[in-house]
This record gives structure tokens, C-alpha cells and sequence, in this order.
């Protein structure tokens, strides 16, 4: 318990102190008008009050993400805290605040406009792969929540799975086209006050339990095997498991649609760089219930021998909380996703409309575009039900993409605070993510079984060889930018 007390209380300085030196860096000024009042077109661009923005941005970035994610990634003992401290604090957090205040000084661009601006000749291709990614979150955002509720109103068979996933996908055309202060807007911050007063009451419960669980000085090895979970070593598969709740890429595709809503700058960082810190809160709370869970009797009191990441939440809410904790529950694990999916599918919208330079305040433009893409979902759903290991296919190659894309945007953040000032040191609060993260994805690729299948005892030499080629390459066009700011 006192590994995960001093997670909490790093993270809330984390908002204070490292929070203000980003902020800082960037320099958002308060006097300029946001694309919000510029831009208002009572669809896309609606200014809202900042509060609404931060719930809906906190909901739009974390679904089950900080819940299933953390979940997993508790299995491999304490040093998933040290990731989500760390990772949300310097990567996460630095990750979202600059994908939405750059989305602000850009008219509310989309992640490929951004990324297209400051990596030059990647538009096309990064257009192509978020729209895919977006595509796969939606895909699995229905599936998934169209499972648990065929247990929950229906017997479990693939007729009433097949019924929720008709209802989930109607609703995400509805979602998808309607102006976003008409159903958003009012909804979602229910939600995220759902998912917010979950966490908090898993965190009154471990504090009356006060439960034996892994400490940092116990030591930071994986021990995934205690639990049933063999042949994954912490680096790449923990920084790849736990996403939402550190760093994800899936999160710069969904800044762009607050960063529309703003009506100050000053507010990036409550909004963005507080809704990470918030969510990686959130994954703190669930990794130190997992923990409980796996390691310290919580499974038997549960009366469960081995469980999904569902079954966690839906047990421990229902043995810990009764009737409120069921409730509670079914929000986390039905409405948290869905609410992911539709912001997916919308930004997959933006994405593409954004592309084509195609005016969303018309239905019907918002209809011609969104045909496609949900065309797109239906064959995805398609190969889900058609084999055995669809879903958990398409879920490996969403986390490897996901976590690609964060990388990638936060090379794109590199090159914007070079660009600006070449002689200076900021840009290595970026770049060190940067690097980082495109050592987890290029070793992940290379050592996951439904990629490369190389042996996982080569994960350390292929992530530092990759740290090193990641390094020297931004090193050499660092240098380079240098030496074009002194001709």
C-alpha cells in the first residue's frame, strides 16, 4: 500500500510542478481567440465551459483503458505503478497537452494535419493509419460491450450479441452525426462522473482493507508467472499492455475535438495535461485493486479462481460495493467503451473530412463520409465473429499502432519545439519519450507472436539497439536544424 501512496501523491506533483514546466515551455496565451469562437459552427466548433470539456476529455481518453489496461499490467507486480507514474507524467501527459495546444494554434487540426505539419510528407500516410486505428477502437468498442450486455439482458448466445451490436452501432451513427454539445455534451460527463466516483470508492476500500501488496523494494521483476501468465517479459509487453494509463496515441487522435471547444488557452492544462494525470490516477486505483486480486487473497474472497480484466471490475465492484458496485460496474464496463468508440469513429469523421477539405455543417457531408467508415467497422466485425481469435488479434494490432502512433506524435512535437527554438533544451521533453517509446514498439514487432516471433530473451538487446538508432537518427537532424537556424 505505501508503493501505491507515494504513486498517487508523484502524480498530483507530477500536475504541479512538472505540469507548469510544459506549460511553460509552450506558452499558451490567454488573449488569443481559440478556433472555438473563430471557428463556431455548432457542430464541431462549440465553445463549452471548461469543466464539461475536461469531464468529456477525460471520458474520451480513458474508457476501460486505465481499468483493463492496469488491470493486465498489475500482473506484473509493482513496477506497473512505476510506469504509470512515470509514463503518465512524462510522456502521457506531455503527449496530450501538446496534441491539443498545438490543435488550437492549428484551427482545431486533426492529429495527421498536425503531425503532417511538423514531419514533412507523413500526411497521407498517417491519414491512412489513424483512420485504421480509429476504425479497430471502434470495432472492439462494440464488440465488446455488445458481449457483457448479451450476458447481462439477453442469454449469452450469438442472437443477442449480434442484437447489442446493432443497438451499440446505431447509436454510434446517431453519435457520430449529431453536433457535439447535443448528445455528447450532455451525456458524457455523467459518465466520467461515474467513472471518477468508482475510483474513488475503490480507493476508500483499499484504504480500510489496507491489504498486503507488492512494494518497490520488494523488487521490480515480473511476476506475471504467479498468476498464470508466462513467457511475457516486462519490457516490451507492460508499456504496451498499460497505454491509456501512461501514454497512448489513440488520445492525440481525440484532444483535436476539446481542442474545439476551448475558450481559453490558459485552460490546456487542466483540460489536457489534467485529464492524463486524472486518468493515470484512475489506472493507479485499478492496478493496486488487481493486485489485491492476484496476490493477496482478493481472488478467493471473490470466490473466482482466474478472471478477465471484465470479470475483475464485475466481481470486486459487486463483493466490495453490492448494488451501487454492480451499477458502477456495468457503467465502467458498458458505457466506458462505448463512449470511446463513438469519439473514435467521429474523429475517424474529422480525419477524413479534414483530408478532402469536405464543411461538416451539413448532415449530409457528415453522411457521405461516414458510410465508409462504418462499412469499415461492419467488415471488422465481420472477421471478429468469423474466427476463434479475431477480437484478440485485432486487440494486439490496436495496442501496437496505438502505442505507434504516440511515438510518432511525440517525434512531431520534438520537431515543432526544435524548429522553434534550435539552440534550446526543450525539446528533449519530448524527444526522451520519443526514443523510448519507438524502442517498445520496434522490439514488441519484432518479439510478439503475431509479428515477428523473434525470442523474447532478445527483448533487452532489441530495445537498446533500437533506443540507440532512435537517438542517433533525431541527434543527426537536430544537428541539422542547427546548423539551417545559423545560415
Amino acid at each position: 500500500m505505501f508503493s501505491f501512496i507515494i504513486s498517487i501523491f508523484a502524480l498530483i506533483a507530477g500536475y504541479f510542478i512538472y505540469g507548469k514546466v510544459v506549460e511553460r515551455i509552450f506558452r499558451p496565451d490567454p488573449s488569443r481567440v481559440t478556433p472555438a469562437v473563430a471557428l463556431n459552427d455548432g457542430v464541431d466548433y462549440v465553445p463549452m465551459p471548461t469543466w464539461k470539456v475536461y469531464m468529456i476529455q477525460f471520458l474520451n481518453i480513458a474508457g476501460t483503458g486505465p481499468i483493463f489496461g492496469a488491470i493486465m499490467g498489475a500482473k506484473f507486480g509493482p513496477s506497473c505503478y512505476l510506469w504509470i507514474v512515470l509514463g503518465s507524467i512524462f510522456a502521457g501527459a506531455v503527449h496530450d497537452y501538446f496534441s491539443g495546444m498545438l490543435s488550437m494554434r492549428q484551427n482545431g487540426a486533426t492529429y495527421p494535419e498536425i503531425v503532417g505539419k511538423h514531419i514533412k510528407g507523413s500526411r497521407s500516410i498517417i491519414v491512412i493509419f489513424t483512420t485504421v486505428l480509429l476504425l479497430m477502437v471502434g470495432t472492439v468498442f462494440v464488440y465488446s460491450p455488445a458481449l457483457i450486455l448479451g450476458d447481462i439482458a439477453g442469454d449469452g448466445t450469438s442472437k443477442w450479441v449480434l442484437i447489442w451490436v446493432l443497438i451499440v452501432l446505431g447509436y454510434y451513427i446517431i453519435a457520430t452525426l449529431l453536433p457535439i454539445d447535443k448528445l455528447i455534451g450532455r451525456v458524457y460527463p455523467l459518465f466520467a462522473f461515474a467513472l471518477l466516483f468508482m475510483a474513488v470508492s475503490m480507493m476508500v476500500c483499499l484504504f480500510i482493507k489496507w491489504p498486503s501488496l507488492p512494494e518497490f523494494w520488494q523488487g521490480l521483476g515480473n511476476r506475471a508467472p504467479s498468476v498464470g501468465v508466462n513467457g511475457q517479459n516486462i519490457f516490451p509487453c507492460l508499456f504496451i499492455t498499460v497505454a491509456c494509463g501512461a501514454v497512448s496515441g489513440f488520445h492525440a487522435t481525440q484532444s483535436p475535438m476539446m481542442a474545439r471547444c476551448l475558450r481559453n488557452e490558459k485552460m490546456g492544462r487542466p483540460v489536457f495535461f489534467g485529464s492524463m494525470i486524472t486518468e493515470g490516477i484512475v489506472a493507479l486505483v485499478w492496478a493496486a485493486v488487481s493486485s489485491y486480486f492476484f496476490f493477496d487473497g482478493g481472488m478467493q474472497e471473490c470466490g473466482l479462481s482466474s478472471a478477465s480484466a471484465p470479470q475483475v471490475v464485475t466481481a470486486v465492484c459487486k463483493n466490495w460495493l453490492g448494488v451501487l458496485g454492480s451499477i458502477l460496474a456495468i457503467l465502467g464496463v458498458v458505457a466506458a467503451p462505448i463512449t470511446s468508440g463513438d469519439t473514435a469513429l467521429r474523429g475517424a469523421r474529422l480525419n477524413i473530412a479534414e483530408f478532402f477539405h469536405v464543411k461538416q455543417d451539413k448532415v449530409v457531408n457528415r453522411l457521405l463520409i461516414s458510410l465508409p467508415i462504418f462499412a469499415g467497422v461492419g467488415l471488422l466485425l465481420w472477421f471478429n465473429v468469423s474466427n476463434e481469435d479475431g477480437f484478440n488479434v485485432i486487440w494486439r494490432y490496436f495496442g501496437l499502432c496505438n502505442q505507434t502512433l504516440a511515438s510518432i506524435f511525440l517525434f512531431a512535437i520534438t520537431a515543432y519545439l526544435v524548429r522553434r527554438n534550435p539552440a534550446g533544451w526543450e525539446f528533449l521533453i519530448a524527444a526522451v519519450p520519443a526514443v523510448f517509446m519507438f524502442a517498445v514498439c520496434i522490439t514488441f514487432f519484432c518479439v510478439d507472436k503475431t509479428c515477428l516471433g523473434l525470442p523474447a530473451a532478445w527483448s533487452q538487446w532489441l530495445g537498446l539497439g533500437s533506443a540507440v538508432i532512435g537517438a542517433a537518427g533525431l541527434s543527426i537532424w537536430v544537428a541539422s536544424q542547427k546548423r539551417k537556424a545559423k545560415i
